[in-house]
């Protein structure tokens, strides 16, 4: 039965992928995102209780918590798949296919962007900044409108890795199942993998796993990002040199590899200085200033994550046909 139902993974996936692009979020019907985020925090609250406060104590504590999290959000669906494929082969394929279209995020990522977008385009500076603090994790009361568009600019960049491309090759690799591993990391990453006084050992375990796991997608998704660079009519070369000359301006090993190929693709400079949590963050540009960030780098910025989504799609399916026909 497990045989069966992974050879049938890519049409899920792609039919997944489908969903996702022509309707995007399934507005009124619960998330199962929104389940993972209740028991993170369900877990951090029964483990910080366990556990002493210090250093130790809170590093084993955000250990047990990523642990029982991700063991839930793997079993509870897996569970349930094979329940479903057991009354009937269809039944299984069709929460399969519809578990891969929430779990992947172009749609969403364009709508909400393009928010950013409606506001900047009509001049309302407290909107435009309500509307990209829903996208952003940064602080976004001292933003200028030219900040606004930088950070839904590099939103749309980064999110094209952890929020379309990684599920996707993660749901090539085990399906619905292997795509809620996946989002149990990165949904942990984004609520605990802060590094400031509540988070900074708490979330430390979650924080490097999601690097691990992004280690390898963030990789791929910035040289799709550069081909689709070139089949949008962007600048691909720039694309190309600004991403392996930028890649690493950031913290995290990963996070810049779509941004510098997005302000390379763009020929604009994103990322500089940012505020979190009240606390200025000193950190590097990405990409040259060859021409000023404009309120249409947007939607150009949503059309290449689009493409890329695309050519996402096509190379995880290539790689699991051929992985079936090898084994």
């Amino acid at each position: 039965m497990i045989i069966e139902t992974f050879d049938h993974i890519v049409p899920a996936v792609l039919a997944g992928g489908l969903l996702d692009l022509l309707l995007g979020d399934p507005h009124g019907l619960y998330h199962p995102v929104q389940l993972i985020g209740k028991g993170i925090s369900f877990f951090e609250s029964l483990f910080r209780k366990l556990f002493p406060e210090g250093k130790a104590g809170e590093r084993t504590a955000g250990v047990f918590t990523a642990v029982c999290v991700i063991i839930l959000s793997t079993l509870v669906p897996s569970l349930i798949l094979m329940a479903f494929y057991h009354i009937n082969f269809w039944l299984g394929f069709a929460l399969e296919t519809f578990w891969c279209y929430q779990l992947l995020a172009a749609r969403s990522l364009h709508d909400e962007s393009m928010k950013v977008y409606r506001a900047v385009k009509t001049g309302d500076l407290q909107q435009a900044r309500k509307a990209v603090s829903m996208i952003v994790g940064r602080d976004t009361e001292r933003l200028d409108m030219t900040g606004v568009t930088k950070a839904a600019v590099e939103t749309v960049a980064e999110n094209a890795s952890d929020g379309v491309v990684a599920p996707l090759l993660f749901l090539m690799i085990g399906g619905a199942v292997g795509g809620f591993f996946y989002k149990s990391v990165n949904t942990m990453d984004s609520m605990i993998g802060y590094v400031n006084d509540r988070y900074r050992w708490f979330g430390t375990f979650a924080a490097k796993l999601d690097d691990v796991l992004n280690f390898i997608p963030a990789r791929v998704s910035a040289v799709l990002m550069v081909l689709a660079a070139f089949l949008t009519g962007h600048d691909g070369k720039n694309a190309w040199k600004i991403m392996k000359r930028d890649r690493l301006k950031h913290a995290s090993p990963n996070s810049a590899h779509t941004e510098a190929a997005m302000a390379g693709a763009l020929d604009v400079q994103l990322a500089g200085d940012a505020w979190y949590f009240g606390v200025l963050h000193r950190k590097p540009y990405i990409g040259d200033p060859i021409r000023e960030i404009t309120p249409e780098d947007i939607p150009a910025s949503n059309r290449i994550m689009y493409v890329t989504a695309v050519l996402a799609c096509i190379f995880a399916a290539a790689i699991r046909i051929l992985l079936l026909l090898i084994f």
